[in-house]
């Protein structure tokens, strides 16, 4: 079984770990690392039982904040595939369609004229 160093607080620990999870216990020690960091700049010194506490307290707040986002964006998903948004796509009225291939005939028409003129 693999033993993973790391640091909370300026104190070293050991901890095992089952094999493959040595990433996620190292990450989930510098989350808690930070936290524990944050408090002792913030009140410096203390004993460590405390300190641990307060960063773990710290990290349940920012997890429950996360949760309650993630089930309001759960939320508004759902409502959104059960009444998903109307898009209207206007649509051109024959007569104006029309118009604009008469309009772009006459550009290409002058055009035309303009190249023939230029060449000559």
């Amino acid at each position: 079984m693999p033993v993973v160093e790391f640091t909370i607080g300026h104190k070293q620990y050991e901890l095992s770990a089952q094999e493959g999870e040595e990433r996620l216990l190292k990450r989930a020690a510098a989350m808690l690392d930070t936290e524990a960091r944050t408090i002792l700049e913030q009140a410096g010194r203390m004993p460590e039982p405390r300190l641990l506490l307060l960063a773990g307290l710290m990290l349940a707040d920012r997890t429950s904040t996360l949760e309650d986002r993630l089930a309001s964006a759960e939320r508004e998903l759902g409502r959104l595939k059960a009444n998903p948004p109307r898009v209207e796509v206007p649509v051109i009225p024959p007569r104006v369609a029309e118009a604009m291939a008469e309009l772009a005939a006459r550009a290409e028409s002058l055009a035309d004229k303009a190249e023939e003129s230029l060449s000559s």
